[in-house]
């Protein structure tokens, strides 16, 4: 079979494997791309991690459920599934696309990757399809904390600090630097009763918020 490693690394062979060619076509190959499978694949994912999460945390609330869900079935997330597949190497794609190293893109292998899901769901069943995606998920959440997945640092941190009633951190502008159209600030992350100062630098006081709490939260929570 053509894609056999492929389908060795899936955990699933396809009895249409033409299914499966259709699913790793970009639309820059050929008019028969893999865009509805991957409208379809989309679906099937939502749908299986969100009963997996509802299964494996009865306790936790809909928005939490929600928060997990939607930091999961993301392109980042699927990129680096697709990536540990070896996706990007089985697809076709356009003479522009390959030039341009399209094989490697987050947003084409992403959405490969939920092509794939589709074929197996058309292949075989919803049972098979959800067999497949749970097999790439389950490992993949071994290695995430899920209390922490999808929250900023600077949400963490009050967090932490709010669960052993101590002080919020307080931040400070400590410099402004570059011209006003591409300014860098340097911002500071103080937690007095712990003994923490860090420091951020990015191209908002936002980001160098988020970027010195989330050193903060290193130091304290590795304590």
């Amino acid at each position: 079979m053509k894609h056999a490693a492929l389908c060795g690394r899936l955990g699933y062979r396809f009895r249409q494997p033409q299914l499966l060619q259709r699913a790793l076509t970009h639309r820059s190959y050929s008019a028969a791309h893999n865009e509805r499978l991957e409208f379809l694949g989309d679906s099937v994912l939502n749908c299986t991690i969100a009963k997996f999460l509802y299964t494996a945390n009865p306790d936790l609330p809909e928005g939490d459920l929600s928060r997990l869900r939607s930091n999961l079935v993301n392109q980042q997330t699927l990129a680096t599934l697709a990536q540990q597949l070896e996706l990007g190497e089985q697809l076709l794609l356009g003479e522009g696309e390959r030039k341009s190293a399209g094989h490697k893109r987050p947003s084409i292998l992403a959405d490969a990757l939920e092509a794939v899901f589709g074929a197996v769901i058309l292949d075989a069943d919803f049972a098979e399809a959800e067999k497949v995606i749970l097999g790439l998920f389950i490992p993949y959440l071994s290695r995430v904390d899920l209390q922490t997945l999808g929250k900023d640092p600077k949400t963490l941190l009050q967090e932490f600090l709010q669960g052993r009633k101590l002080a919020l951190p307080q931040y400070n502008v400590l410099e402004i630097k570059g011209e006003a159209h591409a300014q860098t600030f340097i911002v500071s992350c103080e937690i007095p009763q712990l003994d923490v100062k860090t420091r951020g630098e990015g191209a908002s006081r936002r980001v160098a918020e988020q970027i010195a709490a989330e050193s903060a939260y290193q130091q304290i929570a590795n304590k």
